[in-house]
């Protein structure tokens, strides 16, 4: 029953995300009340999602530390860069918008990306290394991304960014791998039970953030602007971690498995941080980015999938 209910909401993420912010900006009032459960609700996800990574999956994904270099690179050198052009250029007037579309492109690649890159038979033992480097990494390379960044445009706690990022993304990580180390057959049956519980829980994050940002979210030629740089800029991620696969010759999985883990992130997380350390228009950007992150994903893979087909003639 739970692993059909999990097969539902998967196939409809698609729709499930917009609804989510939808729900979010109706009933601002009453979701704001769940502020302080987000984090905690972010833990019990990225937990779930790290049961199955083992060490056996590790070791044969860090054999081939190319794919997992140039995605990191994309990841937290690149995109950072361009988000940082892209705000200073067009919001250079407005440090909240900067902030915000800055912190939508360091924080690490999404853990839905796995999903992806199974349905589109990509190198799934490749896309969990760069999600569980990235993920750990991100304590460090987040607030410290901020700070040389936009550190100048706003005042932070980069500690306290630090410590949440540790609590909510690396300790449920740990205990996931620690969990599927020793009891493999296991945790993957537990996986199973809490797997649609976490699909839930992305759901409440993701109403309760927009929550939060709907005081700021009033239509208008700005909204409309933000809404467009984040689009073009998350296109970018995923155009430019198929070109660096093109250049550095790597395998058709490989290639999928890039395309998602440059173009995706953990959205969420970053609306957290937003929400948690900085007033809402901060968290604008991030949000209207839950719009069509799903969508995204789904164009890119199909679009991916003709190119690789016609240059194998098929």
């Amino acid at each position: 029953m739970l692993k059909q209910i999990n097969s539902f909401l998967e196939k409809r993420m698609f729709y499930l995300t917009p609804i989510a912010v939808l729900i979010g900006l109706i009933f601002t009032s009453w979701l704001q009340m769940l502020v302080m459960l987000v984090p905690w609700i972010f833990a019990f996800i990225t937990f779930v999602s790290s049961i199955g990574i083992n060490s056996y999956q590790l070791k044969k994904s860090l054999a081939r530390p190319l794919p997992i270099l140039l995605t990191l690179f994309v990841l937290q050198i690149i995109m950072p860069i361009m988000a940082y052009g892209f705000g200073h250029i067009f919001f250079a007037h407005d440090h909240y918008t900067l902030v915000g579309i800055v912190i939508a492109f360091i924080i690490p690649t999404g853990v839905i990306s796995l999903m992806w890159v199974s349905i589109y038979k990509g190198d799934l033992s490749i896309s969990l290394l760069i999600v569980l480097m990235n993920t750990l990494m991100s304590p460090i390379l987040v607030p410290f991304s901020l700070q040389v960044l936009v550190g100048a445009h706003i005042e932070m706690n980069t500690w306290q960014i630090m410590t949440s990022l540790f609590w909510m993304i690396v300790v449920p990580s740990l205990l996931g791998i620690v969990l599927s180390e020793f009891t493999l057959e296991k945790g993957r049956e537990i996986k199973g039970y809490l797997s649609p519980f976490s699909k839930i829980g992305l759901f409440v994050v993701i109403a309760v953030n927009s929550s939060v940002a709907a005081p700021a979210f009033q239509l208008s030629w700005h909204l409309v602007k933000v809404g467009i740089s984040v689009l073009v800029l998350a296109m970018l991620g995923y155009v430019i971690g198929v070109i660096l696969a093109q250049w550095a010759r790597l395998s058709d999985e490989v290639t999928i498995s890039l395309l998602f883990n440059s173009g995706m992130r953990n959205i969420s997380v970053g609306a957290t941080i937003a929400i948690l350390y900085f007033p809402a228009q901060v968290s604008v950007p991030i949000v209207i980015g839950t719009l069509f992150q799903q969508t995204l994903a789904a164009f890119s893979g199909k679009l991916l999938n003709i190119f690789l087909q016609r240059r194998h003639g098929l």
